[in-house]
C-alpha cells in the first residue's frame, strides 16, 4: 500500500485514545497542526524512548500550534498503561484492526531477526491546520524524532 500524496487532505479518522473516548483528526482542524505518528508497539524499548522524547518537547510543539498524536495496534488498556507508566499527557491512539494504518500506508511486511510478518511500518505524517498532508518521515529515528519533527515543522513553516 502507498502512502497518501502530500496536499491532499490526510485520510480521516476516529480512533479510541488511552482512555476510550474517541478522537477524530476532524477536531483539529483549523485549530492545530497535527504530528500523527505511527509506532509498533506501546512499552517497546524504541517506542518508549520516541514517546518520552516527544513528551518533552511538548512546550516546543505547542509554540508551533502542534498537536501529537501516537497511533499503534495496541488495545486501548495497554495505551493507558503506557501512558500512567512513562507520565504521557498527549493522545495515544488504538488501531487494533489497523485500518487506519492501512489508509496511511503503514501497515506492510517487516523483518525483524530473520522472520517475516506484517506489522506497523514507524512512520510520521505531518497535517497542516487546513487538514492537508504536508509532509511524511519514513526514516524514523526514535533517538532523534522529536527534534526532528519539531526542525521540519519550522522548515515548512507551519507555526503560528
Amino acid at each position: 500500500m502507498a502512502f497518501p500524496k502530500i496536499g491532499n487532505l490526510a485520510p480521516a479518522f476516529s480512533l479510541p485514545n488511552q482512555d476510550g473516548e474517541t478522537v477524530s483528526l476532524k477536531q483539529f482542524r483549523d485549530k492545530k497542526n497535527v504530528v500523527l505518528y505511527f509506532y509498533p508497539k506501546a512499552m517497546t524499548p524504541g517506542c518508549t524512548t520516541q514517546a518520552c522524547e516527544l513528551q518533552d518537547s511538548l512546550k516546543a510543539y505547542d509554540k508551533l500550534d502542534a498537536v501529537v498524536l501516537g497511533v499503534s495496534p495496541d488495545p486501548v488498556s495497554r495505551l493507558g498503561k503506557f501512558r500512567e507508566k512513562y507520565s504521557l499527557t498527549f493522545d495515544l491512539l488504538s488501531d487494533e484492526d489497523h485500518a487506519v494504518a492501512d489508509k496511511y500506508g503503514v501497515w506492510g511486511l517487516k523483518k525483524f531477526m530473520g522472520r517475516e510478518f506484517m506489522g506497523l511500518i514507524r512512520t510520521t505524517f505531518i497535517i497542516g491546520k487546513d487538514g492537508r498532508l504536508v509532509h511524511i518521515m519514513d526514516k524514523v529515528k526514535t533517538k532523534t524524532h522529536h527534534d526532528d519533527v519539531i526542525a521540519r515543522i519550522e522548515e515548512l513553516g507551519l507555526g503560528r
